[in-house]
């Protein structure tokens, strides 16, 4: 998704983010040169992102024509976002036994390297474990060293807290349907919501609306539709890992069918009659270019494809309809950030 702000305001965010890691670099480096290395390997980890969490909550605070002289408690608060997802990633990269992201080894990747002949698993493991407690931590430490009215933090860091509780809650629930390979539609949709929605969606355009000083209703309006935004935007992503692209998906086309993930597009398709044609095609995806192209069609004459796209439309109109009454600069944000989804079917 592409940042709804400026060139210029993606610097500023980038300064801001940029500034965080080296924060918290210049205190890891007395450590020793293996927890340099370590810092060195999360900020390698934390680049190349579009920055959307961030530019959600500058977004939004923009929108509500926020205070001047609040924009660089603003700014840490986005990069306490962009933290927070950086550790979401070395932590997912870890669970699912991941060792490269992007084509680049990941934090457990590098470190596997520096066990220099031996088993690197057990370093590699512990390495992006600690470096994504350690991200946790610093996105909290952010939010509550701000130079902001005590309420204001508080209510950052409830924000904050809440997205960690629920987005870790959708992790565990994801592993647990994975092991299964079963779960009904609705508990796939949670685990989707819970896993993506809170921290990239809802809780940035909260925070944004927080620091923009709007009333309880505002703030509370916006999360749900930063809620709807972010499950839409999730399943938008799990059709795209199926149906897209290589260029759509940044890896490899029907990614996900080759792997075997059980999406909430999988569990749409596991709710009909044509489960058994489905499931026999998925688990032979992987075995080549004709092979996924049947998972694709099966997948697709399920109906699974149809509801999961028909989904996306309803969870977008709820958003655009959770903008009624709202300061027009945010409606136009939010519903700008709707018709980019929706734009991204494939």
């Amino acid at each position: 998704m592409n940042p709804p702000v400026t060139a210029a305001e993606q610097d500023e965010l980038e300064i801001a983010i940029d500034d965080a890691f080296a924060d918290l670099d210049a205190r890891m480096r007395p450590r020793g040169d293996s927890f340099t290395a370590l810092s060195s390997a999360m900020r390698r980890a934390g680049s190349g992102g579009k920055r959307f969490r961030p530019a959600l909550v500058l977004a939004a605070f923009r929108a509500l024509e926020g205070a001047a002289d609040r924009r660089p408690t603003v700014l840490r608060v986005g990069a306490a976002f962009e933290l927070l997802h950086t550790a979401f990633v070395i932590h997912d990269d870890l669970i699912d036994g991941d060792t490269v992201r992007r084509g680049v080894p990941n934090v457990a990747g590098e470190f596997r390297m520096r066990a220099e002949g031996h088993d690197g698993v057990a370093l590699g493991d512990t390495a992006a474990l600690l470096a994504g407690d350690l991200l946790l931590h610093e996105a909290q430490r952010i939010v509550a060293t701000l130079d902001a009215p005590p309420p204001l933090r508080a209510g950052l860091l409830d924000l904050l807290d809440e997205a960690v509780i629920v987005t870790a809650a959708g992790e565990l629930a994801d592993v647990e349907h994975a092991l299964r390979a079963d779960g009904a539609v609705s508990e796939v949709l949670a685990m989707s919501h819970d896993k993506t929605a809170a921290y990239s969606f809802s809780a940035p355009l909260r925070a944004g609306a927080l620091l923009a000083g709007a009333d309880d209703m505002t703030v509370l309006r916006v999360g749900m539709c930063g809620s709807a935004l972010g499950l839409a935007f999730q399943l938008v992503d799990d059709l795209i890992g199926a149906f897209g692209t290589a260029a759509q998906a940044g890896k490899a086309a029907g990614a996900d069918l080759i792997a075997a993930k059980h999406t909430p597009l999988v569990a749409l398709a596991r709710s009909t009659g044509s489960w058994p044609d489905v499931s026999e095609t998925i688990a032979l995806a992987h075995t080549g270019p004709i092979a996924l192209q049947e998972a694709q069609r099966a997948l697709a004459e399920s109906g699974a494809r149809a509801q999961a796209e028909a989904l996306v439309h309803s969870l977008l109109d709820d958003a655009r309809g959770a903008t009624v009454d709202l300061p027009a600069p945010l409606a136009h944000l939010l519903g700008a950030c709707a018709d980019h989804v929706e734009g991204r079917i494939p």
